[in-house]
């Protein structure tokens, strides 16, 4: 199952999710960023490719929902609320990240295998 994290620079929050998730059972982890300047921007081809989107903040889940056509189902692209107030790797970052994303991963890779 491919796992899009998503946030505005894709230099912080979300390549920190793709760290931490990287070697979660089940899931091939990516990240993506909104800017056309990010290291890697959101494309339509990653959105269509994902079968899960964790999106930040409520604008990064409404920018996917209304400019990408190809995408997974409302109830498939799920917003954080993690600000962007954290540093890449901040310990504080990856709790918060563990804590929301882990049992929504649990859940969907257990059924999944089911």
């Amino acid at each position: 199952m491919k796992v899009l994290f998503v946030c505005t620079a894709n230099k912080l929050r979300s390549p920190t999710a793709e760290d931490v998730f990287r070697d979660y059972p089940g899931i091939e982890a990516i990240s993506a960023g909104t800017d056309a300047h990010a290291p890697r921007p959101l494309t339509s081809a990653l959105v269509a490719s994902a079968d899960l989107i964790f999106a930040m903040e409520n604008h990064h889940r409404e920018r996917i929902r209304k400019k990408y056509k190809q995408r997974p189902p409302d109830s498939r692209i799920i917003t954080l609320h993690i600000p962007d107030e954290y540093e890449r790797g901040d310990p504080a970052l990856i709790a918060l990240l563990r804590e929301k994303v882990e049992p929504r991963l649990a859940s969907i890779v257990s059924d999944k295998l089911s």
